[in-house]
């Protein structure tokens, strides 16, 4: 369940979610809907499968990503990350993740001034060969991200806080 409240754009079906997890589908039927009757999951139907996904509008919401994230260690990796990277404003994911689908390369957009290409180069080294995927990014400052990607999907994935 950890991946429906880390990404809020991560939606499961049941068989799905059988696989990740290595359990009977009764056993995470009965979890799903336990967090469906206390509105942290949402669902629909997309045919006669029911999808589920994480109720960004409950309001213990903001409360469950940030310990999750903290519990993961996702944060002290961002803000390390960040505040070595250089005056970055913001990062989306693009191209098929941006959509919702997998894929073996990720499309990294990142979004700012005077940022350290080699810095950037060996954290994407390092990434790839944890996540055996291949990293593409690109780095731009925000007017520019206005001018390319007006009609293309972008995932944003990270935010400078102001």
């Amino acid at each position: 369940m950890l991946k429906f409240f880390l990404n809020t754009q991560t939606k499961g079906y049941l068989r799905g979610l059988e696989k990740d997890f290595g359990e009977s589908t009764n056993g995470i039927r009965v979890e799903l809907n336990r967090f469906e009757d206390a509105g942290l999951l949402q669902s629909e139907f997309v045919g006669n499968r029911k999808l589920y996904q994480a109720n960004t509008k409950h309001p213990l919401f903001n409360d469950l990503n940030s310990i999750l994230k903290k519990f993961v260690g996702i944060d002290q990796i961002i803000e390390r990350v960040t505040s070595q990277i250089g005056d970055l404003e913001a990062a989306y994911l693009t191209g098929k993740f941006a959509i919702g689908n997998d894929s073996k390369i990720i499309d990294l957009l990142l979004i700012g001034q005077n940022l350290d290409d080699n810095y950037i180069k060996t954290l994407i080294a390092r990434a790839e060969e944890l996540m055996e995927r291949k990293i593409n990014y690109l780095a731009i400052t925000s007017s520019q991200m206005d001018d390319f990607f007006r009609d293309k999907p972008a995932l944003l994935i990270w935010k400078k806080e102001e």
